[in-house]
């Protein structure tokens, strides 16, 4: 590093004109970089507001249409659903999920008939499907890890057949992205994109998505602790992602991303693949609060949010302030 000294050097000359910020920022950010989640119900014509994250609504297919059209306006090029399902199409087993025509396989066809251009994640995971919220398949309190990986590779085989681009194992079961590879190099999915969610954390930020989806409540006193990465960890974050990435994983996932920019860092660095981060419901509940309660300037706050994790190394964002960040964008505003 060349020593420099003041006055000669006067680090202020580059912040002087934003023009000049511009050019020499070292994270700018794209509407290509965001990833829209949406969240999918049964009906028709009909939206719902999500009590505990302000703005956020759950939408019919039918309504879902005009917001991946909205998503390609505002050059967000990728969308990621999670349905609600139904609590009589629930069991233990999460059988709803294996259906070829579950709610989030007709919301895919009917995406991909209407924007082909659009590129559709789903999650791989049962917690949806199952009545007890989990992400497995439960006995006596305890998720079974290998015959929840049975599951899961019916599940992405038939998320593959509706149609999607992309299937993101959030489930965080061992070994399960080397299952789903092998199965859909046989079931002729060759090209069939795996965005393992690899460092997910046990995090108490998830509560506003667990109502979105309506997982319920947890049966055990550990809730996901079992399974899910323990947040004092750090160097447990590179294992995972050396396995799922010698499994076959195409992408990997930092979720949740602001308590985790470190993580998103570390794998940015010592891995050569794309390192996605979710910026997930209680973040951003959280942020609403403070904005609603004029504690905190909305515009300001949204995108050093957004650019924070951009600058730790995230390749790409799945953020509920999508649309709004992609607007600021095209205004100039970030």
């Amino acid at each position: 590093m060349t020593s420099r000294k003041f006055p000669s050097t006067r680090l202020r000359r580059l912040r002087s004109k934003k023009a000049i910020r511009s050019v020499v920022a070292e994270t700018n950010l794209l509407s290509t970089d965001l990833i829209w989640p949406l969240f999918v119900m049964e009906g028709s014509n009909n939206t719902q507001p999500i009590e505990t994250m302000p703005g956020v609504k759950r939408h019919t297919v039918d309504k879902i249409l005009f917001q991946c059209e909205k998503a390609l306006e505002l050059g967000i090029n990728m969308v990621a659903l999670f349905p609600k399902i139904e609590k009589d199409k629930k069991d233990p087993f999460g059988s709803n999920a294996n259906d070829e025509n579950n709610l989030i396989c007709r919301c895919v066809r009917d995406v991909k008939k209407h924007f082909p251009e659009l590129i559709v994640i789903c999650d791989v995971a049962l917690d949806p499907y199952t009545s007890h919220g989990h992400d497995g398949i439960l006995k006596d309190d305890v998720i079974l890890n290998d015959e929840t990986n049975d599951s899961l590779i019916k599940q992405s085989l038939t998320l593959a057949a509706a149609g999607c681009d992309i299937i993101a194992p959030s489930d965080m079961m061992d070994g399960r992205i080397g299952k789903i590879r092998n199965a859909l190099e046989k079931n002729n999915f060759k090209d069939m994109i795996i965005l393992s969610y690899a460092a997910k954390y046990a995090s108490a930020f998830y509560g506003p998505f667990r109502d979105a989806v309506g997982a319920g409540k947890l049966l055990g006193d550990e809730g996901k602790a079992t399974y899910q990465m323990d947040p004092r960890n750090k160097s447990e974050a590179i294992s995972e992602v050396a396995l799922d990435i010698n499994e076959g994983a195409d992408i990997v996932m930092v979720k949740p991303a602001m308590p985790y920019l470190d993580i998103i860092k570390q794998i940015s660095d010592n891995f050569d693949i794309p390192c996605f981060a979710y910026q997930v419901s209680g973040e951003y509940s959280m942020l609403i609060a403070a904005i609603q309660n004029g504690w905190l300037s909305e515009n300001d706050i949204i995108s050093e949010s957004i650019l924070g994790i951009k600058r730790a190394g995230a390749s790409a964002i799945l953020t509920y302030f999508a649309p709004v960040i992609a607007e600021n964008l095209k205004q100039g505003q970030i």
